[in-house]
């Protein structure tokens, strides 16, 4: 299970992620977008981090939508508006919720993703952050499909959205800032799809360091 802690826990680390990566986030993009990733995500998640101490009483569907809504009014650039988009499908999914179970994280995962995907247009292969959700959100699905338990499913996904991430290296973008560069996007990692590695990867943390304070 997945409980309203762990979550409010999940959307800390991953602003700290971002806090931590906001140089790197930056220098990626200043190779084929705007060189502002790092910071509008940053900010954005600043204003997310004084938000959660307000939220501890909320269910989970409500605490992703104010997060949800807080990235769009702050965040420049596509990301707001994808971010946003994410985590606003991500809390219809788990209405009333106060913990979640593998199914239950599954139904988040996907319904964030398939925001992306109406929001964005962009398909696997077009060197964007779908490139790296896309193909963790089937690990997910696979590994619950075997019945594998949350944190299972998670390290599954982590491994395979990393080698999605590694992907988008030699694929020429076909979406957003980059694509105007053409075969000069070749050769750079998407700074959208490296932001949505760390929301996936410091989820996957919260769910480890759980695991050992259970024992």
């Amino acid at each position: 299970m997945l409980s309203q802690a762990q979550i409010l826990q999940w959307l800390q680390a991953y602003a700290t992620e971002i806090e931590q990566n906001k140089t790197y986030l930056t220098e990626l993009d200043a190779a084929i977008g705007d060189a502002d990733h790092g910071i509008n995500m940053d900010r954005g998640f600043k204003k997310v981090s004084i938000l959660l101490p307000t939220l501890t009483d909320k269910d989970i569907s409500n605490i992703l939508k104010a997060v949800s809504m807080t990235l769009i009014s702050s965040i420049g650039g596509a990301s707001g508006p994808l971010y946003g988009t994410w985590f606003l499908r991500a809390s219809t999914a788990v209405v009333d919720k106060q913990e979640l179970t593998e199914q239950d994280v599954l139904g988040l995962l996907q319904a964030g993703l398939d925001g992306v995907l109406q929001r964005g247009k962009a398909q696997l292969g077009d060197k964007t952050m779908v490139d790296v959700l896309s193909p963790a959100v089937t690990a997910f699905g696979q590994a619950v499909g075997e019945s594998k338990g949350t944190l299972e499913a998670m390290q599954q996904a982590v491994a395979i959205a990393q080698k999605g991430l590694q992907e988008t290296i030699p694929m020429q973008a076909k979406k957003g800032r980059a694509s105007y560069l053409g075969e000069r996007s070749i050769g750079h990692q998407d700074p959208g799809g490296t932001s949505a590695y760390l929301m996936l990867k410091s989820l996957l943390e919260v769910l480890e360091n759980s695991q050992t304070t259970d024992h």
